[in-house]
């Protein structure tokens, strides 16, 4: 008997090592589906805020024409209340739905979100609304994968790597940075490290980046032109950058979060026809804050503005942002908070410039100012640093930019920031309950899980730990070997849980193994 069960857990983690391999192969699938579609919203919304900008600029031009544009506010308003209603998961930036999927299980119809993504995101692009495209473009990444799991994938295992190499593959087409969109989903979507993971997210993500490079070209989407190396003469500026950057990426999360809660005072019909009017003054008196904030964060490597009005850029974008993304329309924040971090950041050069530092630094303190911001509300230092190193395409602000992420990052905990997506993630949870919970999962069998240094389950041995019902640990991989085993087993950190469940308790199994097996004590 105990040689048949031997038996067929050798057999089980057998099948992970096909698994590993049969994923990266449909890797390559799923970043050739993230690809095109990101790549077609990417025109599409890049048409979408050009436009915007006419439309302004002629109604400043003609002020009459402000009378049909109130009435299109109107019906724009309306038709994306009404998808969001039909499909709310495609709602906001999609990285908390995309999370939500992967750890909590999350029902997410795959096909809705692509449409409703497609046609509230680019209308409401015509708007120039400050709302990104890196989030979205990572659930439509997500999405695409996602179909193509549930055609291709036999077990629940596969299919989340494939949505998260997917999500990976999203942000590398939006970015054109595939190196970010790796260590995105491994920091940021699964916070923790898997060899699953790295190979299959790895995969899709150059393969959607070669995609991305025949349409858009080699060049990064935010290009710096004048980023010299900072001299370790001015390494002292990073303490007040790096302070002042964590602060603002601590009060973006908590203007983000506040602003959602008064438009959840607003009927859900009338919000996005709310933001789509405050929309209005901004492109008509302030047409710099208008979209992402791609342009913003040129402006402020050139930073030619005196520090006053860098300021009020700032506070303007912020306060857009803000009013844009509460609304609920489909829209991301990735790239209005790199914006407000590089305005902070050519802000606080401006003034080291007036105390004697060549202005040609001024760059480089914009780029540290971004990977600060970004660092403080997201909490995922590492992603931060690397996507600044590929948007400028060197590594020579290696040093600056990780440090000035990762003191940002000391003040956002010692400011008890929550990091915005995981609260974002939390509120759509505790609004929504488990309606959309997948509680049926057909193969949801195996899940891996890595234990951190420092959890629950760290040093116990295996008849040590009390496991949630309908769950049974199989196997163990450490370094390069896979252990069979029983009660006396201790498990160290670094391990790697093969965990079997019943079909009816994925979600249950992987919140609670997680709880477990990471860093909560």
């Amino acid at each position: 008997m105990q040689n048949k069960s031997g038996s067929k857990v050798y057999e089980i983690l057998s099948s992970l090592n096909r698994i590993k391999w049969l994923a990266a192969g449909k890797s390559v699938l799923c970043g050739l589906a993230a690809g095109l579609l990101v790549v077609l919203f990417r025109l599409g919304m890049g048409f979408g805020i050009e436009k915007a900008g006419q439309i302004y600029a002629f109604i400043r031009q003609h002020p009459l024409a402000v009378l049909p544009w109130l009435a299109l506010i109107g019906v724009a308003g309306w038709a994306i209340a009404r998808l969001v209603k039909y499909e709310p998961m495609a709602s906001g930036s999609g990285i908390p739905q995309v999370e939500g999927m992967v750890i909590h299980g999350l029902k997410i119809k795959c096909w809705s979100v692509l449409a409703v993504r497609f046609l509230a995101g680019i209308l409401s692009s015509f708007f120039g609304l400050s709302l990104g495209r890196e989030g979205p473009s990572i659930q439509i990444g997500a999405a695409g994968s996602q179909a193509i799991a549930k055609k291709t994938s036999k077990n629940k295992l596969e299919e989340n790597t494939l949505i998260t190499a997917g999500a990976a593959a999203g942000l590398a087409t939006a970015f054109n940075a595939p190196l970010s969109g790796v260590v995105f989903a491994l920091e940021e979507v699964h916070r923790s490290f898997s060899a699953l993971i790295l190979i299959t997210a790895t995969t899709a993500s150059l393969t959607a980046d070669v995609v991305a490079t025949l349409v858009f070209g080699l060049t990064p989407i935010l290009s710096f032109t004048q980023t010299p190396q900072l001299p370790t003469t001015l390494y002292l500026w990073l303490l007040p950058l790096g302070i002042l950057s964590g602060v603002i990426g601590s009060l973006t999360n908590k203007s983000l979060l506040g602003f959602q809660s008064l438009y959840n005072k607003i009927p859900a019909k009338l919000r996005p026809g709310v933001a789509l009017l405050i929309a209005l003054p901004f492109g008509l008196f302030l047409p710099q804050v208008l979209g992402g904030g791609a342009n913003l964060i040129d402006s402020a490597e050139i930073a030619r503005s005196g520090i006053l009005f860098l300021l009020f850029l700032l506070a303007a974008k912020l306060l857009f942002t803000c009013t844009s993304f509460g609304s609920g329309i489909p829209g991301g924040i990735f790239l209005p908070i790199l914006s407000i971090g590089a305005l902070l950041g050519s802000a606080v050069g401006l003034v080291a410039v007036q105390l004697g530092m060549p202005s040609s630094y001024i760059s480089d303190f914009a780029v540290c100012g971004m990977a600060g911001a970004l660092s403080s509300s997201v909490k995922a230092p590492v992603t931060s640093i690397l996507l600044t190193a590929e948007m400028t395409g060197s590594l020579v602000h290696l040093f600056p930019v990780a440090a000035c992420s990762f003191i940002a990052l000391l003040i956002s905990d010692l400011l008890k920031t929550t990091p915005i997506y995981e609260a974002l993630l939390e509120r759509m949870m505790s609004e929504d309950g488990t309606q959309h919970t997948n509680h049926n999962h057909k193969h949801a069998g195996i899940v891996e899980i890595p234990v951190e240094s420092g959890s629950l389950i760290e040093g116990k041995r295996l008849s040590e730990v009390e496991l949630p019902g309908g769950m049974l640990i199989v196997g163990i991989h450490r370094g390069e070997t896979d252990i069979v085993p029983n009660g006396d087993t201790v498990i160290k950190p670094g391990d790697y849980l093969t965990v079997l469940s019943s079909e009816h308790s994925f979600k249950t199994v992987n919140s609670k193994m997680r709880d477990f097996c990471h860093n909560k004590i």
